[in-house]
C-alpha cells in the first residue's frame, strides 16, 4: 500500500469539477492476460476534521488488502493478480477529494475506486468517478442525495440516515405504547446542516408526522460542522422543556456538544446522537457517567460477530491485526467496501471497469452488514438499504445491541434513570 499526503493548494471544487467535465480521454482498462496486478485508488480524511474515523476506516481498508494479497491476490481470468492500494490523504476538504480522485483516474491510472469517508466529501468526489466512468464502491456517504443523482458508477453501503432516524423513532414508540415514556413526548430535533443532516431530520419529522400528535417537535435546529460553541442552541433546548433530544451530528461535534450539554445540567428521558453514543474515543473524552443510557443507531456491530458468518471473520481478523482491539462499523464498512470490489471484479473475470460496474450493479451476495446480504437496487439509486441496529451505552462501558429484537443482546432503558421526572 502507499500512502501519500499531498499539500499543494488545489482550485475551488466547482472548478475542480468543471474541469473533469472536458477531460478528452478516459484510461482504457486491460483484461487479466495484459496484466501484472490491480490497482486501486482512494482517499481520506487522515487529517482536519475528520481525521479520526478516516484512520479507522484506513485500517478497515489495509485490513482487506492485506487478506487478499496474503491470499496471492484475486483470482481474475484464470490467475492470480496482487492488488495495490493507493491512498492519499483529502485532508477533510472536498476541493483536495476531487482534485485527488481526478489524479488518481488521470494521472495514476487507478484501475477502480474505493470512496472516502463523509457525506458531503463522497458527494463531490463521486462525480469524478462518474464522469471517468470508473466504478466507485463507499461505506462512508450514507446521505440520499449523494444516491438521487442516479449515478451508473456510483455504490453505497451505507444506508441511508433517514432510515436511522426512523428506526430510533421506532424503538421510543414502543416504549412510549409499553407506558416509559410520556405521551406525548416533546422532541428537540438538532441536526448538522448537511444531507446527512437533512435525512435525520426527515426520518423523525415524517415519524412525527405520521404519529398523531404523540411526537411533537417543539426545537427544530440545525448547526454547522465543527462548530465550537453550542451555547445558545442548547439555550434554546433547555427553555423548550422537551422530553428527548435527538441529534444527528459527526464524532468531532458530538464530544464537543456533549460536553457542553453535561456542563449546563442538562437531562433527558431519552438522549441520541444519531450514529454516536458508544465510541470508545467519545467515552474517554466525556465520562463513562455522562454518556449512560445514550442512544446510537449504527450500521453494524461488532456484537453482530458472536454468530458464524461474515461478522465474525472480520471480527477475528481485527483483532488478530489490532492485538485485540475491537472494531466499530467504521472499519467494518470499509473492509466491506473492499471486499465487495474483490468480488465483483474476480466475478467479471478480467479487470474491465464496464464488466465489473455491472457485477455491482446485479450484486447479491452474503454481508457481514445487518440483513446478511449486500445488494445495489437501481430504485435506490445503488444505494444498500441494510437494517440499523440500537445500542444504548451502560454504566458499566458496555453498549449492547437493544433494537430490533431478533438481535439484540439486552433490553433498552427508559427513560434514563437520571432525567426520569
Amino acid at each position: 500500500m502507499s500512502i501519500r499526503n499531498n499539500r499543494r493548494p488545489y482550485a475551488p471544487l466547482l472548478l475542480a469539477i468543471a474541469a473533469l467535465a472536458v477531460a478528452a480521454a478516459l484510461p482504457g482498462a486491460a483484461a487479466a492476460a495484459d496484466k501484472d496486478k490491480i490497482l486501486i485508488g482512494a482517499t481520506l480524511p487522515l487529517t482536519g476534521a475528520e481525521a479520526r474515523v478516516g484512520g479507522f476506516f484506513k485500517e478497515g481498508y489495509d485490513l482487506a488488502f492485506e487478506q487478499v494479497n496474503k491470499a496471492g491476490g484475486l483470482e481474475v481470468g484464470g490467475k492470480k493478480l496482487p492488488v495495490q492500494f493507493l491512498l492519499l490523504d483529502d485532508t477533510s476538504t472536498q476541493a483536495s477529494a476531487v482534485s485527488l480522485a481526478d489524479r488518481l483516474v488521470n494521472s495514476d491510472r487507478v484501475d477502480f475506486l474505493l470512496g472516502t469517508y463523509a457525506s458531503h466529501l463522497v458527494e463531490a468526489q463521486s462525480t469524478v468517478a462518474e464522469q471517468n466512468r470508473v466504478p466507485y464502491v463507499n461505506g462512508g456517504g450514507g446521505a440520499t442525495k449523494i444516491y438521487k443523482r442516479k449515478f451508473k458508477y456510483l455504490f453505497g453501503l451505507i444506508s441511508p440516515v433517514e432510515l436511522l432516524g426512523g428506526t430510533l423513532m421506532q424503538w421510543i414508540d414502543e416504549q412510549q405504547k409499553a407506558g416509559k415514556l410520556p405521551k406525548p413526548a416533546k422532541i428537540a430535533l438538532v441536526w448538522e446542516n448537511t444531507a446527512h443532516g437533512k435525512d435525520f431530520r426527515k426520518g423523525i419529522s415524517d415519524f412525527s408526522q405520521k404519529s398523531g400528535g404523540a411526537y411533537p417537535i417543539l426545537v427544530d435546529e440545525s448547526f454547522e460542522l465543527n462548530a465550537r460553541d453550542f451555547g445558545a442552541l442548547l439555550g434554546k433546548v433547555k427553555a423548550a422543556g422537551v422530553d428527548l433530544f435527538l441529534v444527528d451530528a459527526h464524532l468531532p461535534d458530538y464530544i464537543t456538544m456533549h460536553r457542553q450539554y453535561v456542563a449546563n445540567g442538562m437531562c433527558h428521558k431519552v438522549v441520541s446522537y444519531g450514529a454516536r453514543g458508544g465510541e470508545k474515543d467519545a467515552v474517554q473524552a466525556l465520562g463513562q457517567e455522562n454518556v449512560n443510557c445514550v442512544l446510537s443507531g449504527v450500521w453494524w456491530s461488532a456484537q453482530l460477530g458472536t454468530r458464524p458468518g461474515p461478522s465474525q471473520e472480520f471480527v477475528k481478523a481485527f483483532k488478530a491485526k489490532y492485538g485485540g482491539r475491537e472494531p466499530e462499523w467504521f472499519q467494518a464498512l470499509a473492509y466491506e467496501s473492499a471486499r465487495v470490489l474483490f468480488t465483483a471484479i474476480q466475478q467479471a473475470g478480467k479487470v474491465d471497469r464496464e464488466a465489473v460496474r455491472a457485477k455491482l450493479a446485479a450484486m447479491k451476495v452474503p454481508s457481514l452488514l445487518p440483513g446478511g446480504t449486500v445488494e445495489f437496487k437501481a430504485e435506490f439509486g445503488q444505494q444498500a438499504q441494510n437494517s440499523f441496529v440500537l445500542q444504548q451505552n451502560q454504566p458499566d462501558g458496555a453498549s449492547p445491541i437493544i433494537f430490533p429484537k431478533d438481535v439484540a443482546s439486552a433490553a433498552g432503558v427508559a427513560p434514563n434513570p437520571r432525567c426520569a421526572k
